[in-house]
């Protein structure tokens, strides 16, 4: 992914935890730029949460400065589960209004996701929030992607002034941030 061809790449590549779960991403290169990098990047991690097994449930990712341990040259960040949306383990709200995260994800696995068009039945679908200040001018951005475990984009929406309130996925993500 890059927005001109003079700035390094950013690239993702994703792993597992013990439990053989989606745990999270590796960004290497550098952090997505833009809302269109940032679209890209949801792109990859729901065709990732349409394979059965991956996401098991509704689940909360965020972007954090850490790095992995071990020799990942290039590394310069992780976009990691917070945990699922709801039940034990889920994050309270307000969890990220201390340090604002980059980004915020929500990732639905086919079982949890409400299909686009009826042909896309099997769909995963996903959110990411990318958190402004509004009482600085800068407006929040969203982007929303629907995709099939084939990798078939039935949905892709990008948005910049985004309302929180105005879509169930953005509206979660904002009570998450909210201090």
């Amino acid at each position: 992914m890059s927005d001109s061809a003079n700035l390094s790449s950013v690239e993702i590549a994703p792993y597992q935890g013990r439990d053989d779960l989606l745990s999270g991403f590796v960004v290497s290169g550098r952090w997505p730029s833009s809302t269109r990098e940032w679209a890209q990047f949801l792109l990859l991690a729901v065709r990732l949460a349409a394979v059965p097994g991956l996401v098991p449930t509704t689940t909360v990712f965020r972007a954090v400065d850490d790095t992995p341990e071990g020799p990942l040259p290039g590394a310069v960040g992780l976009v990691t589960s917070a945990g699922p949306v709801l039940g034990d383990g889920a994050p309270a709200p307000g969890e990220f209004g201390r340090h604002t995260p980059a980004a915020l994800l929500l990732l639905h696995p086919p079982s949890e996701s409400r299909p686009s068009i009826p042909e896309a039945a099997a769909a995963a679908s996903g959110c990411v929030l990318l958190p402004g200040v509004p009482h600085l001018g800068l407006e929040h951005r969203a982007s929303w992607v629907e995709a099939e475990r084939d990798g078939t984009i039935t949905r892709l929406v990008s948005k910049v002034g985004v309302d929180p309130a105005q879509d169930p996925d953005t509206a979660v993500l904002a009570m998450l941030l909210a201090a």
